[in-house]
């Protein structure tokens, strides 16, 4: 997938997302949540696994680059944390996901601001 190509498709699912997105930060199997990490942005969904929850954040630069991928596994009461740095003496822009029981959050926040948000692709 060409840079343009994976880029329009973050946008699209993005903007799928942004319509659909509710106040609680709930994602479900085969939801997805969009992420805004400044320079970067993305998306996040999970799929469970025998060893845990399979978790995939997929995120493009907003300028026509390549996009990067992270994955991980999360069991019950643990969470991962994505960022990405600022200028110095900037906080760093950063997405939460955690996983509590069944139920998968994606907390993102800059410094002193937390904003929820879920949605889901049909």
């Amino acid at each position: 997938m060409t840079g343009t190509t994976l880029r329009r498709t973050l946008v699209a699912a993005a903007a799928t997302l942004a319509a659909g997105a509710a106040s609680a930060g709930e994602l479900r199997p085969a939801g997805a949540a969009s992420l805004d990490l400044g320079t970067l942005a993305g998306v996040a969904y999970y799929t469970p696994e025998p060893a845990g929850y399979h978790v995939v954040v997929t995120l493009a630069p907003r300028a026509a680059a390549p996009a990067s991928r992270f994955e991980a596994v999360l069991a019950s009461g643990q969470s991962v944390t994505v960022s990405t740095p600022r200028q110095a003496g900037a906080s760093a822009r950063m997405v939460t996901i955690t996983r509590t029981g069944d139920a998968v959050t994606v907390t993102p926040a800059r410094a002193g601001e937390t904003v929820e948000a879920t949605a889901s692709i049909d």
